[in-house]
């Protein structure tokens, strides 16, 4: 069984037992919540999809930790003109265990 899930603006499709990295979710590390916009709900063959979401259907996580990407280099530079500017940027992320998909 999958589910299709929105959080943090994006859009991914997990399946119990599976960690993803999503955008910072405001939990401690080790509590467990639950997804309730879930866009679609498959089983094998057969699939439901929301308009816009499943009615019912949820998704139980458990954050297994807080941390940092990588960091994008941003550089910025116009020939002949002397101008030169670095920037770098490192995004916050959450890492979640899918336990369950009920729906």
């Amino acid at each position: 069984m999958y589910a299709v899930i929105k959080t943090g603006g994006k859009q991914y499709k997990v399946a119990a037992g599976e960690k993803i990295k999503v955008e910072q979710i405001a939990a401690d590390v080790g509590q467990e919540i639950v997804i309730d916009q879930v866009l679609a709900v498959g089983n094998g063959a057969e699939i439901r999809i929301g308009t816009p979401l499943v009615s019912g259907a949820t998704v139980k996580a458990t954050v297994v930790a807080h941390g940092l990407h990588d960091k994008v280099r941003i550089f910025k530079m116009r020939r002949r003109k002397h101008y030169q500017k670095r920037q770098g940027h490192r995004q916050q992320f959450t890492e979640l265990m899918i336990a369950s998909i009920n729906g």
